[in-house]
């Protein structure tokens, strides 16, 4: 993992000053105040997130979130005109990287390389928001189904294009998409492998607004502060209370939700919380 320092952290790569970043890092990560800007940084290619420097610097910059209590948002996008075309289709012609080998070395391929992002993300403490700045095909259409907001441009489109090139989404798409979208569409999205525009998405219920491309960014961080604002450790377990959701029965949860509520109760954050609301000023929250 790479080292982090207090303003701006980068993984396969290095950053500078807070809002830089080299151009040969397979993933910009830049924080300003508690807000952390992930940006898939392979415009050329559209972002694909296949290639191993790309899984390692996204695990890495889970791993570093999870650690660092200044850290109370992520923001993801893609740099240039796509979020993500999701594989590298070049690199599957050549059976090149994780596409090639024998078919064992494939399914090995697959679960220690790109199935790495999805796992990440789901242990990833903090809420993540996708910006989806433009095209998100196969796995990058998935990796916008595994933050947790989604906020599109209205040049964005989504498809779930794995049959377009005979192939099945490998990366964990089935698992999120009928999550999203409900079964039916997820898998008329998944068995046409069709086009989405923001629109669609929009009614569907993929993402939560549609935005001008010049106010994307903007609006990705304006909900980013509004999360930001609340106490740091509550918003950390509520995320994990949805999460857990999932896959647990309303008992389970219940019981989960009680052995976390002390904790909230006990956090200076919470008395904050309270004075606060009883003064009637603005709360300050530390995360202690």
């Amino acid at each position: 993992m790479t080292a982090q320092t207090p303003e701006t952290s980068g993984t396969a790569g290095t950053t500078g000053a807070a809002g830089s970043g080299t151009t040969n890092d397979a993933l910009l990560v830049e924080r300003d105040g508690h807000v952390e800007t992930w940006t898939l940084n392979r415009p050329d290619s559209r972002n694909p997130i296949s290639d191993d420097d790309m899984v390692a610097a996204i695990v890495d910059a889970v791993d570093a979130a999870n650690a660092n209590p200044e850290v109370r948002v992520v923001i993801l996008t893609g740099a240039g005109k796509a979020f993500s075309a999701g594989g590298d289709v070049k690199k599957m012609r050549d059976r090149a990287g994780m596409f090639g080998g024998k078919p064992h070395q494939i399914r090995n391929g697959y679960r220690y390389g790109i199935q790495q992002i999805p796992l990440a993300l789901q242990r990833l403490d903090v809420p993540l928001i996708a910006a989806v700045n433009g095209p998100a095909v196969g796995a990058g259409c998935d990796l916008t189904a595994m933050a947790d907001m989604r906020i599109a441009s209205e040049t964005a489109w989504f498809a779930e294009s794995f049959v377009k090139l005979g192939i099945i989404p490998g990366d964990g798409g089935a698992w999120f998409l009928p999550r999203l979208v409900g079964p039916a569409r997820a898998a008329e999205m998944t068995l046409t492998g069709d086009r989405v525009d923001a629109k669609t998405a929009l009614e569907w219920g993929l993402v939560s607004r549609v935005v001008a491309p010049e106010d994307l960014m903007a609006e990705a961080r304006a909900l980013a502060d509004r999360v930001a604002v609340n106490p740091p450790h509550a918003v950390r377990m509520a995320k994990k209370l949805l999460r857990e959701s999932d896959g647990s029965s309303l008992s389970s949860l219940l019981e989960l939700s009680a052995a976390m509520q002390p904790l909230a109760h006990h956090a200076p954050d919470h008395e904050e919380a309270i004075e606060a609301f009883l003064d009637k000023r603005d709360p300050h929250f530390t995360g202690e």
